[in-house]
């Protein structure tokens, strides 16, 4: 059991690893990113993927009907096996999976100072009141900045356990089909073996695992 909860655990690194690469790295479009550990009959999964990518738009949400498209996002999101198909051989279930949207600045807000800031902020603008029309206008430029340079993410994480592991020897990206602007997910393995890295294409959507 040390050494499945061991190799498991070494999905932390390899995911801090790609959120600092993403991070320096340009904010690219129909990129997303599947880190997965594999350790006996265990699977840990981490996704991410840009706003663009999942729902066309990486604006805040606002109108019904993208809420609509957000909450549904995460509804196809929050079910991994019809989005990354494994061999039934492996008979793979999955336990759990949680999936939201989040921005990058509030993610990092969050790890930083928590929820403080963002309340500081509203008080403050609450102090700004004299300065409304002002605040308007700013608001109006802040969502045509956000388009331009804010980045939004869909991020998701799953536990699953396939009884027979050893056929779990290809995953195909029905991903793909879901989400229509997705062009590639690169892809992070680590197993008992070692780490491997693969970028999967819309034109060719379907991994084999070499274990």
């Amino acid at each position: 059991m040390k050494h499945a909860l061991s190799l498991v655990a070494l999905l932390a690194p390899i995911i801090a690893f790609a959120e600092d690469t993403r991070q320096l790295d340009a904010h690219e479009h129909g990129v997303g990113a599947l880190n997965i550990a594999i350790d006996g009959t265990t699977v840990a999964m981490e996704f991410h993927a840009p706003g663009a990518d999942i729902v066309g738009f990486e604006y805040k949400a606002e109108n019904d009907v993208d809420l609509a498209k957000v909450s549904a996002a995460i509804e196809t999101l929050a079910a991994p096996l019809a989005l990354f198909v494994m061999p039934k051989a492996a008979a793979c279930s999955l336990i759990d999976a949680k999936a939201e949207l989040e921005a990058e600045e509030d993610h990092d807000a969050h790890e930083d100072e928590g929820q403080t800031d963002h309340n500081d902020h509203d008080d403050h603008d609450d102090e700004k009141h004299d300065e409304h029309d002002h605040k308007n206008d700013g608001h109006d430029d802040h969502e045509e900045h956000a388009e331009e340079t804010g980045h939004t993410e869909f991020h998701a994480e799953y536990n699953l356990t396939c009884t027979m592991p050893d056929a779990l020897n290809t995953i195909t990206f029905n991903y793909f089909d879901a989400f229509p602007n997705a062009k590639e997910v690169d892809v992070q393995i680590i197993t008992a073996s070692g780490a491997q890295a693969f970028e999967v294409m819309r034109s060719a959507p379907n991994l084999a695992l070499d274990r």
